[in-house]
């Protein structure tokens, strides 16, 4: 493999580990260490600054083809953060509780008032 070819697939390799690790941040893939899916927009903000800087550091120094890899893919990320942080701020503080907002017991099971 010649090695611009090989500086190119890591390059690749290293944006899609950061996108990967955005994603799982933001909830929207599991983690596969722990078969959950959690959410952390800090540690979903800081794998977009990186590539971020990425992108600044490397411009000028990226065939077309890499540089639109990281536009898309930023832009994407960006575009899923967005769609996070709404999510935040359209919960209703003063909800009501509802049936599944109730907690469960010690055995997983839900409370329910009883309605006789």
């Amino acid at each position: 493999m010649e090695n611009k070819e090989k500086n190119t697939q890591m390059f690749m390799y290293l944006a899609g580990s950061f996108e990967m690790s955005a994603m799982m941040a933001m909830g929207k893939l599991k983690n596969p260490m722990t078969d959950k899916t959690e959410r952390d927009l800090i540690q979903a903000q800081f794998s977009i600054d990186i590539l971020d800087m990425l992108k600044a550091k490397t411009a000028g120094n990226l065939s077309e083809y890499e540089s639109k890899f990281l536009d898309n893919l930023l832009g994407q990320l960006k575009l899923n953060y967005i769609d996070e942080m709404k999510k935040d701020s359209e919960k209703p503080k003063d909800k009501p509780e509802t049936e599944s907002d109730k907690p469960a017991d010690d055995n997983g099971v839900e409370n329910k008032e009883d309605t006789k």
